[in-house]
C-alpha cells in the first residue's frame, strides 16, 4: 500500500540501485578500518564538502554529538542557535555524552547575529565556563538557509579567538542547492560538519562526519567509545556513495515542489503558510483549531493514505522528497479541501 508520507525527508526509502549496490557490496570490518566500500564512501564524502577525511556514523544526532565530544572538554561552554536541532532535538545528549554546557542565543530564520556570538564568548574568568566551541546549522530546522556570509564572519571571530567550529549540515546540499553555490563554500565555515545520507537522499541508514585527518583520527576512537563500530558497514555505504553521487542532484525538485505545495496551501482559506522560511524541501504553515482539528486532520488524511505529524509550537510541516510528486500533491490538497 503507497502512503504520501509527508512527515520528514527521513522516510525516503532507497532505491532498486541502491538495493542492489547494498547486496552486491564488497565488505570488510570497519572498526579495523578494511571494509572497502566504508573507505570509499569516507574518501567520497570528504571531497564532496572539502575536508581532508571523513567517518561514517550511524544518525545525524550521533555524528553532532560525536563532534562536541571530540571538540570540546567536559564542562566547556557551547555557543550555539536556541532552536538548532542539537538543542531542542537531540534530547539532551549535549549533557549526558560530550558533558557540555549549551549558551543558548537567538536566530532569525536559524542564522545567528555575529556580534552576539562574539559577545557570547567567554572571558577567561575563574568563575566562568571556557567557550569551547560554536555550532551553526544549514540548512536550518526551521526551513530557511544561513548565507555563507553569515557563517564566514561567525568562523573568523572563532578563528580570532581560537575556538572550533562545527556545523550540522544534516542537509547542506539542500543548502548549497539552495544558495546555488558549492557544499564546499558551506563547509569552508567550519572545521568540521555533519552531514546525513538518510536525508532527502534516500540512503536507508548513516551520517558523516568530517574534517581535518587530526580531527577525524580523534572522532574514530571516539565513535567506538560511543558504540558506534558498525563492523561489516558496507552494505550500508553503498547506498551511501549512490545518495552522495546521484540524489544530490535531483534536490531542486523537492524544493520546486515544496514551492508549489506552499503555493496551493496558500490558497485555502484559513491557511498561513511561513513564506520566508521556504528555501528547502519544508513548509511551515498554521491552520486553526476552528478550520480543522488537528487530531481530526490526521486521522482524516491517515484514511486516505496520507502521513502527516501533528502541530509543533502551533506549526504543522508538510517536507517533499523523492516519493512525493506534484500529482501527491494536488491529491493532498485536495484532501484538505474535501476535509474543509
Amino acid at each position: 500500500m503507497k502512503f504520501i508520507d509527508l512527515r520528514s525527508d527521513t522516510v525516503t526509502q532507497p532505491t532498486d540501485e541502491m538495493r542492489q549496490a547494498m547486496a552486491n557490496a564488497e565488505v570488510g570490518d570497519d572498526v579495523y578500518n578494511d571494509d572497502p566500500t566504508v573507505n570509499m564512501l569516507q574518501e567520497l564524502a570528504a571531497k564532496k564538502v572539502g575536508k581532508e577525511a571523513a567517518l561514517f556514523v550511524p544518525s545525524g544526532t550521533f555524528g553532532n554529538q560525536l563532534a562536541l565530544l571530540t571538540h570540546a572538554r567536559r564542562g566547556q561552554e557551547v555557543i550555539i542557535g536556541k532552536n538548532n536541532h542539537i538543542v531542542v532535538h537531540e534530547v539532551g545528549a549535549a549533557a549526558v555524552i560530550p558533558g557540555v554546557q549549551l549558551r543558548t542565543l537567538e536566530t532569525i530564520n536559524g542564522a545567528m547575529d555575529p556580534k552576539q556570538v562574539e559577545k557570547a564568548i567567554r572571558s577567561d574568568d575563574i568563575h566562568e565556563p571556557e567557550t569551547g566551541l560554536i555550532c551553526v546549522e544549514n540548512a536550518h530546522g526551521c526551513g530557511s538557509v544561513v548565507s555563507v556570509e553569515n557563517l564566514m564572519e561567525i568562523k573568523n571571530i572563532a578563528e580570532k579567538h581560537s575556538i572550533p567550529v562545527h556545523l550540522d549540515g544534516a542537509r547542506i546540499f539542500n543548502a548549497a542547492t539552495s544558495l546555488n553555490v558549492d557544499a564546499k563554500d558551506i563547509t569552508a565555515c567550519a572545521d568540521s560538519v555533519m552531514f546525513c545520507l538518510s536525508k532527502g537522499l534516500a540512503a536507508p541508514v548513516g551520517s558523516i562526519l568530517a574534517g581535518d585527518k587530526k580531527f577525524i583520527d580523534r572522532a574514530r576512537k571516539n565513535r567506538k567509545l560511543m558504540g558506534g563500530g558498525m563492523r561489516q558497514a558496507g552494505i550500508l555505504a553503498a547506498a551511501g556513495i549512490i545518495a552522495l553521487e546521484k540524489m544530490t542532484l535531483r534536490l531542486n525538485d523537492d524544493h520546486e515542489n515544496a514551492k508549489y505545495f506552499a503555493e496551493e496551501l496558500s490558497k485555502l482559506n484559513g491557511v498561513t503558510v511561513k513564506k520566508d522560511r521556504l528555501d528547502i524541501d519544508m513548509i511551515f504553515f498554521e491552520m486553526g483549531e476552528d478550520i480543522i482539528q488537528e487530531k481530526l486532520l490526521i486521522e482524516k488524511l491517515f484514511e486516505k493514505n496520507i502521513k502527516i505529524s501533528g502541530k509543533e509550537d502551533g506549526e504543522y510541516r508538510f517536507v517533499t522528497h523523492v516519493g512525493v510528486t506534484k500529482e501527491d500533491i494536488d491529491f493532498v490538497i485536495n484532501s484538505i479541501k474535501e476535509l474543509m
